[in-house]
């Protein structure tokens, strides 16, 4: 049994110290304000991919775009179970290059089959090529309707100036030791 998989947080609720963040993208929702790319940058492990998969439940969520996602219908259960057609994870240090990123464009052409929205998670985002954030760069200027991509990465000074002007972008904060034996308190 992989620990933290199943102790994911699902919900913006059991997101551990990034409040700043949380309440950024729930009113993003709320009030429908969506951004066509967002920049998460922060250390490994405080939440970056978990609040994207999160965000992306509150995007395509069969009750609606909501800040609460209900985790229980369909759309949000492939999300959680990385199943989703309509959500792409993309690992940015194994698919760096041009030809991935060609082929991520090609993709996003194409409306969502069961989703309202296709998220592209691009994580580790300061990995890829020159070449591929070129690529990366010409679809951030002219987005497809319906899509948001959200780029993680630990690196932000790797990511070009042009990349990071076209998103919005949150800073993830490290988690103390107070924060992680809150969050094992919550799960033991």
């Amino acid at each position: 049994m992989n620990l933290p998989v199943k102790y994911r947080p699902k919900n913006f609720e059991e997101i551990t110290n990034q409040r700043h963040v949380v309440i950024t993208l729930q009113n993003a929702l709320k009030y429908q304000k969506i951004s066509n790319a967002y920049l998460f940058a922060g250390p490994r492990g405080v939440g970056k991919t978990t609040t994207a998969r999160i965000f992306a439940k509150g995007l395509n969520c069969e009750k609606g775009i909501t800040s609460h996602p209900c985790g229980e219908c369909g759309i949000c259960r492939e999300i959680d179970d990385g199943r989703s057609v309509d959500v792409l994870e993309i690992d940015g240090a194994s698919n760096r290059g041009i030809d991935q990123i060609r082929e991520l464009r090609e993709n996003v052409r194409f409306t969502p089959v069961r989703a309202r929205y296709k998220v592209i998670i691009i994580d580790e985002v300061h990995m890829l090529t020159t070449e591929a954030f070129n690529a990366l760069l010409k679809t951030l200027e002219e987005p497809p309707p319906r899509v948001v991509f959200i780029l993680a990465t630990t690196e932000p000074r790797k990511v070009p100036d042009t990349v990071k002007s076209r998103t919005q972008r949150f800073d993830f904060r490290p988690l103390s030791s107070l924060d992680i034996k809150k969050r094992i308190k919550e799960i033991a």
